[in-house]
């Protein structure tokens, strides 16, 4: 590139990371340990070895040598062709989170005068979520003069709670907590 007649130069290192992967595992000619404990890649015992003549087993079986265990003494390595075994490892963590279930907590708010049409809708809506598999925060928030009539939002509570038919389990119960009543409810299990 050209800047009013100074020549800049970019250069670019690219630097080839192929013995040590995302994990750390030491592979090939990054293990400088002089001695390792050598598995076959049938899992047979080979016994502690020189680090050259691990090496060159591995070449002649045109596998890569892997640090399974650095913390051993001596370290212990497995002739394993690594490519193939780190495209089983991301297969296996893309299952692993592809199976898992992330809960979350939804939720809704109601009020002490909310009306018994407007509280069906809402337990309807709180049914879909446990169906989900997300837990349900139900929350009241008390405004002016209501905040005295603690009993009112306990009641709104129960009468919610019921207009789920069983479909719930009540895993915290009301609490009243400044301006805000909170109920935390989570799916039945099934049997």
């Amino acid at each position: 590139m050209y800047f009013g007649g100074r020549v800049c130069v970019r250069i670019l290192l690219l630097k080839e990371e192929k013995t040590i992967s995302k994990n750390d595992q030491q592979i090939n000619e990054a293990i400088r340990d002089p001695q390792v404990r050598l598995i076959g890649s049938d899992g047979s015992q080979l016994g502690i070895v020189d680090i050259r003549t691990a090496q060159r087993m591995a070449d002649e079986a045109e596998l890569d040598l892997v640090k399974i265990q650095p913390n051993a003494t001596p370290p212990v390595c497995k002739l394993m062709d690594y490519g193939k075994y780190r495209f089983d490892m991301e297969k296996r963590e893309k299952e692993q989170k592809k199976n898992q279930k992330i809960v979350e907590l939804k939720e809704i708010r109601l009020s002490a005068t909310i009306d018994t049409h407007d509280m069906e809708i809402k337990a309807k809506q709180c049914i879909k979520f446990l169906k989900g598999g997300d837990k349900v925060k139900a929350s009241i928030r008390f405004r002016g003069r209501q905040i005295t009539k603690g009993s009112i939002g306990e009641d709104v509570m129960k009468t919610f709670f019921e207009m789920l038919g069983g479909a719930a389990i009540m895993e915290k119960a009301p609490k009243q907590e400044g301006r805000n009543m909170t109920m935390i409810l989570a799916a039945k299990p099934e049997k």
